[in-house]
């Protein structure tokens, strides 16, 4: 009872120093309240036979009926391969080249130049995902601009997108180009804020520019990079759908379908919605066991982690 006490009479005291930030904060709870967590009650019908004309309560409980139909159907394989693919190779090029860029800009000593070079790279982030889609499959038409330079090459021109074995790459090499500027903003925050101090006396030492980078620009982006590392395993199998769905067509289902488009097609186009949602809990599930265990293995190995 006086521990109940005590907390409350803590609470109440650092809430009256910060009554404005509460206050600010009631969107924000809001906000998830309402659009992340409310939706979740939908997912029992994961577990149910669900009828719009019964409603989430009055549907027939079924047990585990979907979730087993998708493990013993033809396309389980497929998803789940898929999903595991496009998810490691945009977790292999994609996520260390917004570092690497970071690095370099920060290497360059004509402000000028860095600011020209961080515009260029920021740009695709803040354009449609439609337009960017748009411009994909422009660009990789039979007739587009990359045929169009394969050519003068002596090569054969083809439409790309309808090439199972080339949408990996068209899709990973898109999400570097739209994302590299935005996301190296992190690092570039980070970046500014090593001592300037290490650098000096690592300069009497005569160290050289490479030998800085290696033993304090690293060691100083080490934090936040396996913040962002384990931020991005909760999100391993989130391929970005919306992305998957504007660009792939029926021909390049075997290499592109990934686990969110196939939700998106038998809950939305089939309105199988309890086959879906089962789906999607069981995509839920792995994210959250990838991140969980990222993090316990960070914290066991670099000391830095979510919680």
């Amino acid at each position: 009872m006086s521990n109940r006490q005590s907390f409350r009479s803590r609470f109440m005291r650092d809430f009256m120093m910060n009554k404005y930030l509460y206050i600010m904060m009631i969107p924000v709870i809001g906000y998830y309240l309402i659009f992340h967590y409310g939706p979740m009650y939908g997912a029992i019908i994961a577990f149910k036979d669900y009828s719009p004309m019964k409603g989430i309560l009055g549907s027939d409980w079924v047990g585990l009926k979907h979730f087993e139909e998708f493990f013993n159907s033809y396309y389980f394989l497929r998803v789940l391969k898929n999903t595991l693919l496009i998810s490691l190779y945009t977790l292999v090029f994609e996520f260390p080249a917004p570092i690497i860029l970071a690095l370099l800009i920060n290497e360059v000593r004509k402000r000028a130049f860095k600011r020209v070079v961080q515009t260029i790279t920021y740009m695709p982030y803040f354009i449609s995902l439609v337009v960017i889609c748009g411009i994909i499959t422009d660009f990789t038409n039979a007739d587009g601009l990359i045929n169009r330079l394969i050519m003068m090459l002596g090569y054969d021109g083809q439409a790309m997108l309808q090439k199972p074995e080339l949408f990996r790459p068209i899709y990973v090499l898109s999400e570097i180009w739209q994302r590299i500027g935005w996301e190296s903003i992190i690092y570039i925050a980070a970046l500014m804020s090593i001592d300037l101090e290490q650098y000096e006396a690592a300069k009497i030492d005569g160290a050289s520019r490479l030998k800085q980078m290696f033993h304090i620009t690293l060691p100083g982006l080490l934090p936040i990079i396996t913040i962002m590392f384990i931020l991005r395993m909760g999100n391993m199998l989130n391929v970005g759908f919306e992305k998957i769905i504007l660009l792939y067509n029926p021909v390049t289902y075997e290499t592109a379908d990934v686990i969110s488009s196939f939700v998106y097609r038998k809950g939305l186009l089939e309105f199988g919605w309890s086959y879906s949602s089962a789906v999607g809990l069981f995509n839920s599930v792995i994210n959250l066991v990838l991140l969980i265990s990222a993090n316990y293995i960070s914290r066991r190995v670099s000391q830095n982690s979510l919680w």
